[in-house]
């Protein structure tokens, strides 16, 4: 049976038996057409948020996935077993929405801890309420975490996220690094009207013994207000954090790794930067991505999603899983071509795809 496309909360994925295996190499491994490999999995576990960043999710929030659509704790840790064993990831990250709106959180990142001892696991999170649950998640076995912070001004936190919450953010920071969740990674995404703090969330990030990453704002918000005109670009960055901080690169020292280097102030103290949009680093992209509801994404930008669930909730052994999930990352796309002319956004936000 051929692919075919279908509706999933308003929007396009394609599902079928297999995806198209031409030319493919005979290897157990997640290659493209490429020659990248996919060694990074990026899981999903909800389309919840405690908060309304408005580049990621509209202020109502996202389409809720109804409860038998999720992926349960134990395909999670079935899905994550597979990865590992048959498909060479040597990486896990738990996403959102907001990872913490899962209530078996706890139980997914135990379970997967079993069942793969040797991989890192670790969650992107907001922190809202984390003080509250870090032990527990280290005593489960998550290695670390990355806050998505944007800004250390209470009044530009609430205006941008919607909610007035960066005392908690900042209390399940302190927390998530005293229960050994570290290092703690801050990932702040460049917004106009956040620029002019960056060298403050810098320092704060200094002072508080945290790796502080800037993003380049993406075509993902809710709302498809993103224009390239008006993005905030690394080189405008760079010069507002040089008004207060002398900055020397050191690029990437890992190439599968998205940020570009500073040391500051001579060091040992770095600050990176993902230039998502005007550095793009597609080429060594090694990233593959599994939503919510159990979809293979191979690209954030490509609409292309394979359906893993129905297969799996209909008996599919773990071997036709994974030659499933080997022709969806066979035909990953080469780019997000977001410089191109005609270039058309993906029509799940951040929110809904997963960091």
């Amino acid at each position: 049976m051929g692919a075919v496309t279908v509706v999933v909360m308003g929007i396009p994925a394609v599902r079928g038996k297999q995806p198209r295996l031409d030319g493919r190499p005979d290897t157990p491994y997640l290659v493209d057409r490429f020659g990248r490999v996919a060694r990074d999995l990026r899981v999903s576990i909800t389309e919840k948020c405690s908060l309304r960043c408005t580049y990621c999710m509209p202020e109502e929030g996202l389409p809720a996935i109804p409860a038998d659509e999720l992926l349960s704790a134990e395909e999670i840790v079935r899905v994550v077993a597979l990865a590992v064993r048959e498909l060479g990831v040597h990486e896990v990250r738990f996403t959102g929405g907001e990872p913490l709106m899962r209530r078996d959180l706890e139980q997914i990142i135990a379970g997967c801890r079993a069942a793969v001892p040797e991989v890192p696991l670790a969650m992107t999170t907001n922190a809202v309420g984390l003080e509250h649950r870090a032990a527990a998640l280290a005593r489960a076995g998550l290695g670390r975490v990355n806050v998505s912070l944007d800004t250390v001004d209470r009044t530009g936190f609430a205006r941008l996220t919607r909610r007035d919450r960066l005392e908690s953010v900042l209390a399940g920071i302190r927390t998530a690094q005293r229960v050994g969740l570290a290092p703690v990674k801050v990932n702040a995404v460049l917004m106009r009207e956040t620029l002019s703090g960056a060298p403050d969330l810098l320092q704060w990030c200094l002072d508080e013994g945290c790796e502080l990453r800037f993003i380049e704002e993406m075509p993902l918000d809710a709302d498809h207000e993103w224009a390239r005109a008006n993005m905030v670009t690394a080189a405008e960055l760079l010069d507002v954090l040089g008004t207060r901080f002398t900055l020397t690169e050191i690029g990437r020292p890992d190439p599968a790794a998205p940020a570009e280097n500073w040391l500051v102030n001579g060091g040992p103290a770095t600050v990176g930067i993902i230039a998502s949009v005007t550095r793009k680093f597609c080429g060594d992209c090694d990233r593959t991505r599994l939503t919510a509801d159990g979809m293979i994404r191979s690209c954030l930008f490509s609409d292309q999603e394979y359906d893993l669930r129905t297969p799996l909730r209909a008996g599919a052994s773990d071997d036709e899983l994974a030659t499933l999930w080997r022709g969806a990352m066979w035909n990953k796309w080469a780019g997000h071509g977001i410089d191109a002319d005609g270039f058309v956004p993906p029509e799940r936000t951040m929110g809904a795809i997963g960091g």
